[in-house]
């Protein structure tokens, strides 16, 4: 072969390998779309990274599924009325031993949760030309449509694709949020006032299951107060997730094993399974309650707490039969103010554990790195 033939052989081949970067930047749902039948190796996961799917319903079929997990269930009824300081009691021991829990009777109607459910499946519906209006590389954009889990950096893709959405009053963007499905701005934000309302009750109990504040008091001193409306005004980020159905989910993931970066994340799914968190280093598939939230702690509430609350590594599964839709409202204190242990928390038995951080630091660093597992968190860590 002649120079200059192997000099075109290389610039085509280089060609074809930018077309099949950008094919697979516009989404595993545009991939669907358009027929594939085999997952292409952009997203096959190393051998000894995949999900065991054949082992764990083998073994779920042999132990009566005993391989799914019942997380505590909170009824938020009984947290605001006569029964709070059993409710509570529930709540710390979910914080310290599970660090997910699921809530029930939250108040939120059904109307709002299935119009937010209905909404989110319209979008992914949507033709690929109207969802990639909003696609873009800036992690700071007030709505991001995207694909796996952060493609500037992901060397294997995941099997999933999002809408993220910052919400009031951290965000005067509402006028960027999609104008289709037609009424999406509306449903988002009477979710996310609902959701808001009750992450800063959550954030009320986990404050006082930690000694912070009393609520038995008639009335709360003006650091708590200050405290309460930190939590009240903080900032929400709505990640309304979508993933499609993969023709072979033996070798991928929806989500690969990671922490959330904020305090307390709601979140909201469908009937279908997929949802996993780690327990006593295992595995375990969360099953969904209908209409409930699965609420987990974040590296920001492990960090508040200095590490008595500690976030917990979860991933998600996919299938070959069912797409799955679920809908994360992460929230946290807002954007520039800074997060560091509760000063109440710390003493000469138990040292500050952690550097001070904020959502710059999260957002640099995920920029930089490929954020895996709990890494950013580990990063702001303290030698004790």
């Amino acid at each position: 072969m002649s120079p200059a033939i192997g000099l075109v052989s290389y610039t085509e081949s280089e060609r074809e390998d930018g077309h099949e970067q950008s094919k697979y930047q516009r989404g595993v749902k545009h991939l669907c779309e358009s027929g594939i039948t085999r997952v292409p190796s952009k997203y096959v996961l190393p051998a000894q990274e995949r999900p065991n799917i054949k082992k764990e319903i083998s073994e779920r079929n042999m132990s009566n599924g005993r391989r799914n997990i019942s997380l505590p269930i909170i009824d938020f009824a009984e947290l605001q009325g006569s029964n709070r300081s059993k409710a509570l009691k529930n709540l710390s021991n979910a914080c310290e031993e599970f660090g997910f829990f699921q809530v029930v009777n939250h108040g939120i109607s059904i109307e709002i949760i299935r119009h937010m459910m209905d909404v989110s499946r319209r979008f992914f519906e949507l033709p690929f030309e109207e969802r990639s209006k909003y696609m873009t590389s800036d992690m700071r954009s007030p709505a991001r449509y995207g694909t796996s889990f952060n493609q500037n950096k992901d060397g294997v893709f995941c099997w999933r694709d999002f809408l993220k959405l910052i919400c009031p009053p951290s965000s005067n963007a509402l006028s960027l949020w999609p104008t289709s499905p037609s009424n999406l701005r509306q449903a988002v934000v009477s979710y996310s006032t609902e959701t808001r309302f009750l992450f800063t009750m959550l954030m009320e109990a986990v404050l006082e299951c930690l000694g912070l504040i009393e609520t038995s008091k008639n009335n709360y001193s003006d650091e708590e107060e200050f405290t309460l409306k930190d939590f009240g005004d903080g900032s929400q980020l709505m990640v309304i997730n979508c993933y499609p159905a993969c023709p072979e989910p033996e070798l991928t993931l929806g989500m690969p094993p990671h922490s959330d970066y904020g305090f307390l994340t709601l979140l909201l799914q469908d009937e279908v399974e997929g949802l996993q968190i780690q327990n006593r280093g295992k595995w375990v598939t969360v099953e969904p309650i209908p209409h409930s939230f699965v609420v987990n702690v974040g590296d920001h509430l492990e960090i508040f707490s200095n590490g008595k609350y500690k976030s917990v590594l979860h991933r998600v599964l996919v299938n070959s039969t069912k797409s799955r839709i679920s809908v994360a409202s992460l929230h946290s204190m807002s954007f520039e103010q800074v997060i560091r242990p509760s000063p109440k928390l710390i003493d000469e038995h138990n040292p500050r554990r952690y550097m001070d951080t904020d959502f710059t630091s999260f957002l640099n660093y995920a920029s930089t790195c490929e954020p895996k597992r709990k890494n950013f968190l580990e990063s702001r860590k303290l030698a004790v």
